[in-house]
């Protein structure tokens, strides 16, 4: 029998792609949809790192179950590190992806070739069912912000963050290369030894 394994997501895609990542361990993956948990928690922590596992607890106690959190977003050192954690609110909730990557490109006329460099960061917290965090781990993901978006591929701001050792934006990179290289694959790739250890205990 499978453990089961909560995802703090309403986000069906990134359950697939956690799957897809760690396709080999017997877990049984939900959705916050799968499991009928519907109250949001507030993002309100001053990192990466305080989000995932703010997520993690809260929806682990709602739940009941062991949870897997994650938090990202996009740094651009042009830009003092933003969006940060603000990544997916950048320049307001009522904007769509092409949006705010069009407001971060507006954001960044006139900056040099040489001074776009970016990061994509991804930071994995994982909770036991009673909320206690097990461990967290760390993903990155080194870019450039393009000058102009290409790519259908991805979502968010793949299409304007381009990888010079591939001569691609993430959004042109295939799917199952983007699981190898992205930050949500890399922090998902640390984290998979407690992952395993947790869920092949509770199993």
């Amino acid at each position: 029998m499978n453990s089961e394994l909560l995802v703090a997501t309403h986000n069906k895609g990134k359950v697939v792609e956690f799957k897809e990542m760690l396709a080999d361990l017997r877990i049984s993956w939900k959705s916050l949809d799968d499991v009928q948990v519907s109250e949001d928690v507030e993002e309100n922590g001053d990192s990466f790192e305080a989000n995932a596992i703010l997520k993690a607890q809260s929806y682990a106690a709602k739940s009941g179950m062991i949870t897997l959190a994650d938090d990202s977003g996009l740094q651009v050192d042009a830009l003092g590190g933003e969006p940060g954690i603000f990544t997916a609110r950048y320049g307001g909730t009522a904007l769509s992806h092409q949006e705010r990557y069009q407001l971060l490109l507006r954001n960044l006329e006139g900056v040099p070739w040489e001074l776009r460099s970016a990061r994509f960061r991804c930071v994995i917290a994982l909770a036991a069912a009673d909320g206690a965090i097990l461990g967290t781990a760390e993903g990155v993901c080194e870019g450039m912000i393009a000058l102009e978006p290409a790519g259908s591929g991805g979502f968010g701001y793949d299409p304007v963050f381009y990888l010079p050792e591939r001569s691609l934006t993430m959004a042109e990179v295939p799917s199952a290369v983007k699981h190898q290289i992205s930050h949500r694959g890399r922090a998902l790739q640390a984290m998979e030894p407690l992952l395993r250890k947790t869920v092949q205990g509770a199993g």
